[in-house]
């Protein structure tokens, strides 16, 4: 009899895990409450996140906020992404995809997407970093703007304000160089990034849309 109860429980909780993936799917999920990093996660110079005024602020040494929630466990392969930025002047951030915790330096797995509008790298905002690079400026500092990135199957779709910037598809069997060699798509979570301590960068509004495999 104990075993019979053990084994519906174990099917509740399996049927209630893959019915909350399944809602989750094609539908947009906030993964910011606005108030707090919960669910989120960093390791090395974690004050330079921080939450004012319902935004997350990046300004200080290199780190990395990760998401961490229970959304897809934070495993994401096919998705849409959308996610409200203000930079202020010569400001460097990122938003990396199908990536994983890292508790310190710059994230090894997954890819980036650039958010630079003045900085000093040429690669400005909407760059698949390194690998599909944008050079002209299409947003201002100091003004909010939406960044959009869809990943389904192997193409990589960027959106700037519903601008499409960089339209990407990886190549079958794609070889990296030495060090990037686990920058292709996979599955992950995403990251923000504070790039150094004269960069300040705000987001807000961060949402995503699983799709299917």
């Amino acid at each position: 009899m104990k075993q019979i109860i053990i084994l519906l429980l174990t099917c509740v909780v399996l049927f209630a895990f893959t019915g909350k993936n399944k809602q989750q799917q094609n539908e947009w999920v906030s993964l910011f409450d606005g108030t707090a990093l919960n669910n989120w996660k960093v390791g090395e110079n974690a004050s330079t996140f921080s939450v004012e005024n319902g935004l997350i602020v990046a300004h200080g040494p290199t780190a990395h906020l990760f998401y961490d929630g229970g959304v897809m466990q934070h495993n994401f392969k096919n998705f849409e992404l959308k996610v409200d930025v203000m930079t202020m002047p010569n400001s460097n951030a990122g938003i990396y995809f199908h990536t994983t915790y890292q508790e310190s330096s710059w994230p090894k797995k997954g890819y980036e997407v650039q958010v630079n509008n003045s900085h000093t790298d040429w690669r400005r905002t909407g760059s698949l970093y390194g690998i599909s690079d944008v050079k002209e400026v299409y947003v201002k500092d100091n003004e909010w703007y939406t960044e959009y990135i869809k990943v389904e199957g192997k193409r990589v779709i960027i959106k700037i304000n519903d601008k499409t910037v960089v339209d990407y598809t990886e190549p079958d069997n794609v070889k990296r160089e030495k060090g990037d060699e686990q920058r292709v798509l996979s599955g992950g979570t995403f990251a923000l990034q504070g790039h150094d301590p004269e960069s300040k960068v705000y987001f807000k509004n961060i949402m995503v849309k699983p799709l299917a495999d």
